[in-house]
């Protein structure tokens, strides 16, 4: 039996590479079939969801939005701080843990299904160049053509609708990080007003549109990371986008379809060496040639192949997916013991996070010795200025915010007004004075235990450090 992994052919190089190392330009054959409708479904859905995500409201927040200047983010809807930074770390493991554990069962289809990139690529820029430039084969005429006059429109064509999409999706970016309303700001006061806001809009129009025009598939090679890492992830056992080399090569390996004769007896394999399955992959690649870094699990490849052994009379599903095992050992899937222990660690970042979440305080605050301010006696007292800042992470307004001492015995007073009024999502500054006795102090430092109220109700409690004289045996 000839497997792919032992042909001579096999490449050592990746697909978009000619033999003296120069970029070659993919023209994949337009897809169709039952994977690629399903992959419209998916990808059209995804693509509202990421378009409205920032222009969506819950209780005046936006759903989503991940301003990194100023370290806010709101996530579906519920704001969330820099002090909330452990927060948004362990949702990135939880994520990673998810993405691990995914790569190992069903391969890179997040890649080929979920993934922005191939979503805006493929289902976006690329069916847009299908309508101008036309199918595989037009495309290849016209890359070789000479710039006559209907080279010159069709480019340009393409070129000033492909600006303008990177220019709408470089505005939904920008809605993300700065958030809608500041962006809805900018076109009502124009760009002068918001240069540097204006500035990186046109930043993020040029890298999108160098991506979707020329860039491509090599971001999902060379850029992104995720396409090394699933070397390290996947096994013997992973569901992939897999060629039947048992099936295709059979005893005499490939050949070409003749109608006159029995395939079935002359021991060739199913695979009539069509080259359709390499035509349709947008990445370029031969996916006979077994599991690759290139490859996405876009299923292209298996829409056409299915397409073709229709065609023919062959069964179905000469490429599927299905694991290495399935086709040469016909194992059914098994969840592995290293399935298990990424399921494990999933289950402990989850239940992690979804603890910390719970036990997240609607209300911070930090209250802080004023630096280089020494102690000073006030009678039998001791007293030490202070500085506070309180978060009110809700959206919510408290009118009358006040502090209590909790331990040890003494008073508290806030300079300016005994009651602070908190704003939704607002921050409150001051400077307040703490006196405590001096025969309850535990030395030259105490640790001081003081609760931020609201009228009656405890918002939170925080801790400080009390100065005070010290004391000799």
């Amino acid at each position: 039996m000839s497997e792919p992994y032992e042909d001579e052919s096999f490449r050592d190089t990746i697909g978009t590479l000619d033999k003296e190392g120069n970029r070659k330009y993919i023209f994949p054959k337009k897809p169709h079939g039952r994977f690629y409708k399903y992959r419209q479904y998916v990808s059209y859905l995804l693509l509202a969801i990421l378009v409205a995500n920032p222009f969506i409201k819950v209780n005046g927040n936006q759903f989503m939005m991940f301003n990194v200047l100023e370290r806010r983010f709101n996530i579906f809807g519920f704001p969330f701080w820099p002090q909330d930074f452990y927060l948004f770390v362990i949702a990135m493991l939880v994520g990673v843990a998810f993405l691990l554990l995914f790569t190992v069962v069903f391969g890179r289809i997040f890649c080929g299904w979920i993934c922005p990139q191939t979503i805006f690529l493929e289902l976006v820029f690329r069916r847009i160049e299908y309508w101008i430039d036309g199918d595989r084969g037009s495309q290849i005429r016209l890359n070789k053509q000479k710039w006559d006059a209907e080279k010159i429109r069709k480019r340009v064509t393409k070129w000033i609708i492909f600006f303008i999409i990177s220019f709408l999706i470089a505005n939904v970016f920008l809605a993300y990080l700065i958030g809608s309303d500041q962006l809805f700001l900018m076109m009502q006061d124009g760009p002068a007003v918001h240069t540097s806001n204006f500035i990186s809009l046109l930043i993020f129009t040029g890298v999108f549109y160098f991506v979707f025009v020329w860039f491509r598939e090599q971001v999902c090679i060379i850029a992104c990371p995720y396409g090394r890492l699933q070397g390290v992830l996947l096994d013997n056992k992973s569901i992939n986008v897999a060629y039947d080399f048992v099936r295709g090569e059979k005893e005499e390996g490939r050949a070409k379809f003749n109608k006159k004769e029995d395939r079935a007896s002359t021991g060739k394999g199913d695979c009539i060496d069509c080259n359709q399955c390499v035509n349709v992959c947008p990445m370029g690649i031969d996916i006979r040639n077994g599991t690759q870094l290139e490859c996405t699990n876009c299923t292209a490849c298996i829409d056409e192949c299915d397409t073709i052994m229709e065609s023919v009379n062959l069964p179905k599903g000469l490429i599927r997916y299905a694991s290495e095992d399935e086709i040469v050992k016909k194992e059914p899937f098994k969840f592995t013991a290293r399935m298990k222990g990424y399921s494990a660690l999933l289950v402990i970042l989850i239940g992690v996070l979804i603890g910390m979440l719970f036990l997240r305080n609607d209300v911070e605050a930090t209250i802080l010795r004023l630096p280089g301010q020494l102690f000073e006696h006030k009678g039998a007292n001791i007293s030490n200025v202070y500085t506070y800042k309180i978060i009110n992470k809700t959206i919510k307004d408290y009118d009358n915010v006040h502090f209590k001492i909790l331990e040890p015995k003494g008073t508290i007073k806030n300079v300016g007004n005994d009651g602070v009024t908190l704003k939704r999502e607002g921050v409150s500054q001051g400077t307040l004075f703490i006196e405590i006795e001096q025969a309850l102090l535990d030395g030259d430092k105490t640790k001081v235990k003081i609760g931020v109220f609201n009228g009656e109700d405890l918002l939170e409690t925080t801790t400080t450090n009390f100065l005070g004289p010290r004391t000799f045996n």
